[in-house]
């Protein structure tokens, strides 16, 4: 058979020259949209008032839960841990931040829905597709359009839905605020003051066992921690970064501060181990010097000479640790540091 006769063969179809078929008619005809099935709201003012009602409610239950997530921070402590069921053992204050928060964003998203499916037009109004750049007379009927849509979702005339959703957008951005309260410490004093105390015993920190005079040599460097604070705490690392301590023994004659000779003992001199600069640990010392060493921007630090900055970015000192001995004979602190210790912040004054 001929392509002739299978082109004849197909009435309703027609042969290009590369042997494909081209059905005949429009394939993609515009089906056109269904009848308009008006809803209840749009026919019953008694319906439209509930459904109001609802988007109202849902906007108040935001700003409640906005008010339950500023409660939460001041009410829960960080370190309270309590049973949830099905959740187990968490976090109380994390569990009433994520679900007061989650409620009043559920609430806004919640409410809008709510209010566009039972409250605005829903009217389907096609438009055919144009070019980028409109055309004046399109432009007007855009802005005609957006004027008929904010007059039909009755933004202007329900004034209890339009009202309670700009209170539940005001109070959610709080939420955020309250978060700011993560970026640092509260304005308090606890950077100014460590645990030391007069007549905490200092604790060796590799034997964890308290030190006498005798057990610290001329040259010897050792580290030390406050009396009471123990490594399985939870708060440990917070208070260690503060309280961390090294001991010196140095010949009383070779001491030339004379401040830092009356607060030592037989030669034993205490300074904090943060290093003023950033807040690195120091922990290099050389006997023949009495210098100390930060190994991350190599501060030093003359410990016969009040710990003062020889070289390097540190900006002050190194804060000295009043010290002496108890009845029992244990090296134990006779206060606190009297400046704080580590970097300098704009909180002191």
């Amino acid at each position: 058979m001929s392509s002739q006769e299978n082109s004849e063969s197909l009435p309703e179809a027609q042969a290009t020259a590369h042997g494909a078929v081209e059905t005949a008619g429009d394939p993609f005809a515009d089906p056109g949209l269904p009848a308009h099935k008006p809803r209840i709201q749009d026919i019953d003012e008694r319906a439209a008032k509930r459904s109001e009602r609802v988007v109202a409610f849902l906007f108040f239950l935001s700003m409640v839960a906005t008010i339950g997530f500023i409660a939460s921070y001041v009410i829960f402590p960080v370190d309270k841990i309590v049973f949830i069921f099905p959740f187990g053992h968490v976090s109380i204050l994390n569990f009433a931040l994520g679900l007061t928060l989650g409620v009043a964003l559920f609430c806004i998203g919640a409410g809008a829905v709510h209010w566009a499916r039972t409250l605005m037009s829903d009217v389907e109004m096609p438009a055919e597709r144009h070019e980028i750049a409109a055309p004046p007379e399109v432009k007007a009927q855009v802005l005609a359009d957006f004027r008929q849509g904010a007059a039909e979702s009755g933004f202007g005339r329900r004034k209890l839905i339009r009202n309670t959703m700009f209170g539940a957008l005001a109070m959610v951005p709080l939420s955020g605020v309250m978060l700011l309260r993560d970026l640092g410490t509260l304005p308090e004093d606890k950077l100014r003051h460590t645990m030391w105390s007069k007549g905490k015993a200092l604790i060796n920190m590799n034997t964890n066992e308290p030190l006498r005079p005798e057990d610290l040599l001329v040259g010897s460097l050792t580290f030390a921690k406050p009396e009471g604070l123990e490594e399985d705490a939870e708060d440990f690392q917070t208070q260690i970064a503060k309280a961390a301590l090294m001991l010196v023994r140095i010949k009383p004659e070779d001491i030339k501060d004379k401040r830092e000779l009356e607060w030592s003992h037989q030669g034993i001199v205490a300074y904090s181990k943060i290093c003023t600069h950033v807040g690195c640990p120091i922990s290099l010392y050389e006997q023949q010097t009495h210098h100390v060493l930060c190994p991350c921007h190599q501060s030093t630090f003359d410990l016969s000479d009040g710990a003062r900055v020889i070289f390097g970015p540190a900006g002050h000192a190194l804060p000295q640790l009043r010290i002496g001995v108890n009845d029992e004979g244990y090296l134990e602190a006779l206060g606190d540091f009297e400046e704080p210790v580590g970097p300098a912040f704009w909180e002191r004054g």
